[in-house]
């Protein structure tokens, strides 16, 4: 295949946004698409290789490998030896021994479903995790399973019929995509079956190459085209937009239309925007800049645990170019030269040493429980959150609905008023609080609440398929018992990727029955365990127990737009200043976790915006 230097020039477009997105440049808010322009330009070059092979009657399933190997494995064993080494003396047990099972994930190019079991990529704790941005290496490894089976198939055997048999398979992984963004988001982000169709997108511009357009100024219309979609995606589109699914079709269609105009001549005006030295230079070192900088930005996060001021992110902009011209140079270069060490013997075998090392260092951190002798000023305080887990009024997914009865989870008693408490765990964990504010509620709190599922009726998830069900039976209940208030809480920040129409609509409806609706808006979240907050305070020496909270503090006004009809609480009013969120009270912690309230939390929360239901029928006021 023939040099580009316009594709160069086209993996800075993507590296860069990806980059300053992940250092929380928020003038980029869809710089994480830069993945997808990736994917794309993968599957345009490695159908390149591999045509090359099939047209020469060179093809080898072994050659394709070894390639593959020289190109990723080196780089990628560099940096991991090297994150694996500051987590031993950064990451606080519990972590290292998470990071311990991302590395056996990692180094086996499965990380992408590890991720999804563990993670959502735009979590609050996602920029804690060092190797969150493998997945998407992973995702890749796993298309070159097949993708060459596939190339010398339809080759071989259908006459390279590769519009008849590649467009099916874009058209069905595009639909799915689709359909997951509202199903089942966070696995239509990380897994294969939704990304398919970027990478054969790129392929099917490789293998039926579209004929150049006879008119000049449609050829740079085309570019300028191609810079517009790409300009879409980085700055029209946000993490709380469904993606991949159709927003995906800007960075994917922007790239094939850059790289189709790039390889036609005469050169048009887009294609020379990509060839200038300066972009030519990162997207050199592109691939090694996509995988350190992600590390160094997860370190500096967990040291500090929360927002990075401008002079650290510019530091690490600057660290993280510095360290990829490194890797390029002395860690890539060497091992694509024809050398002794870059046969397909010694490159077999260093994979094979290289992956054994990682696993057997990942299989010791997880099985030491991450070595706590590292910090042993460092004890996990128990904290005290009642019984709000009890596998009935609180569902894990491991009890039947079913299971589920009005007497047991009447959590007070003795009131002529009843209140049903709807909800995910951020409904649930006001719980323990409920008894010693029992005299001010003035109400008999009936608990139903499942976790991972909103008190929305249209909520659908392919990760929670008990959920429309569960819901649906709060209905009946209401109905059933008589119900005449209800409240609705959950961790809204969850779900706001799908919209919140259905919680307005679930509002239209109890409104409909004549019920009484308050809906709880979303109570802080911190970056990690407040513990851990806790831990690294006071090693600086902060006597300051109030931290900033790892969420946009706007969230509760976007709800709140969505609750006509229901008397809406606004939680941070009550608990946070300027951003700031107290996580622990008289030397009480006030949160368990990252954001759940231990009992003493819950207990101070009611207190302060509750409602009550007495004679006077109380909401608190806003201080």
């Amino acid at each position: 295949m023939q040099y580009r230097r316009d594709i160069e020039g086209l993996r800075a477009v993507a590296v860069l946004p990806v980059v300053l997105f992940h250092f929380g440049i928020s003038a980029i808010p869809g710089g994480f698409s830069g993945v997808d322009i990736f994917f794309v330009i993968s599957g345009y070059l490695i159908s390149g290789s591999l045509l090359d092979d099939l047209e020469r009657g060179q093809f080898s399933i072994v050659n394709f490998y070894w390639r593959r190997a020289r190109r990723i494995l080196p780089a990628l064993v560099f940096v991991m030896l090297l994150t694996c080494i500051a987590a031993l003396f950064i990451l606080l047990p519990s972590d290292l021994r998470e990071f311990s099972l991302s590395i056996i994930a990692a180094s086996t190019f499965w990380s992408n479903v590890f991720f999804w079991k563990t993670s959502s990529y735009f979590s609050i704790d996602a920029a804690l995790r060092p190797l969150l941005h493998t997945w998407s290496l992973s995702v890749e490894e796993q298309y070159y399973i097949f993708a060459p089976i596939l190339m010398f198939l339809i080759y071989r055997y259908i006459g390279k019929r590769w519009l008849t048999t590649l467009l099916p398979i874009i058209l069905c992984s595009f639909v799915v995509a689709v359909m997951a963004t509202s199903l089942a988001p966070t696995a239509g982000f990380y897994l294969l079956p939704t990304r398919i169709w970027e990478l054969m997108l790129g392929a099917l511009l490789m293998l039926k190459r579209p004929p150049p357009l006879g008119n000049r100024f449609l050829m740079e219309s085309v570019g300028l085209a191609g810079f517009g979609l790409l300009a879409i995606g980085f700055f029209a589109i946000s993490e709380s937009d469904p993606f991949p699914g159709y927003n995906a079709l800007y960075p994917c269609i922007g790239t094939a239309l850059l790289i189709y105009v790039g390889q036609n001549s005469p050169s048009t005006v887009a294609s020379r925007m990509l060839e200038v030295r300066p972009l030519v230079w990162i997207g050199l070192i592109s691939y090694s800049l996509y995988l350190v900088h992600w590390p160094l930005n997860a370190f500096a996060h967990y040291l500090s645990f929360q927002k990075l001021d401008p002079l650290m992110t510019g530091a690490m902009l600057v660290a993280s170019l510095a360290l990829a011209a490194f890797s390029w140079k002395f860690v890539e270069q060497p091992f694509r030269q024809k050398r002794t060490f870059t046969a397909p013997g010694p490159i077999f075998a260093f994979s094979a040493l290289a992956i054994v090392v990682l696993c057997a260092g990942g299989a010791a951190g997880a099985l030491g429980n991450g070595f706590p002798q590292r910090f042993p000023d460092y004890v996990q305080r128990r904290i005290s959150v009642g019984d709000w887990r009890n596998g009935i009024c609180f569902n894990e997914g491991t009890s039947r609905i079913e299971s589920w009865n009005m007497e047991d989870c009447t959590r007070t008693r003795g009131f002529p008023t009843t209140v049903f408490l709807w909800g995910d765990s951020f409904a649930a964990h006001y719980v323990s609080g409920l008894g010693a504010n029992i005299n001010r509620l003035q109400a008999n709190i009936v608990e139903y609440t499942y976790a991972g599922c909103p008190p929305i009726l249209s909520y659908y998830s392919y990760a929670r398929l008990d959920c429309v069900r569960f819901n649906r039976k709060a209905l009946d209940i209401i109905l059933e018992a008589d119900i005449k208030t209800v409240i609705l809480s959950g961790k809204w920040s969850d779900y706001e990727v799908r919209g919140f129409d259905g919680l307005q609509q679930t509002i239209d409806t109890l409104r409909a029955l004549g019920v009484r609706v308050f809906v709880i808006g979303q109570s802080p979240q911190f970056p990690t365990d407040v513990r851990k907050i806790a831990f690294f305070a006071k090693r600086q020496n902060l006597d300051d127990t109030s931290w900033p909270m790892a969420m946009d503090p706007g969230i509760n006004e976007r709800v709140r737009s969505f609750t006509k009809g229901a008397t809406f609480i606004d939680p941070l009013k009550f608990l946070c200043s300027a951003g700031r969120c107290p996580y622990s009270d008289r030397g009480e912690f006030m949160y368990f976790d990252y954001g759940h309230f231990s009992s003493a939390g819950a207990t101070l929360a009611i207190s302060k915006y509750w409602p009550a239901f007495g004679k006077d029928n109380a909401l608190p006021k806003t201080k």
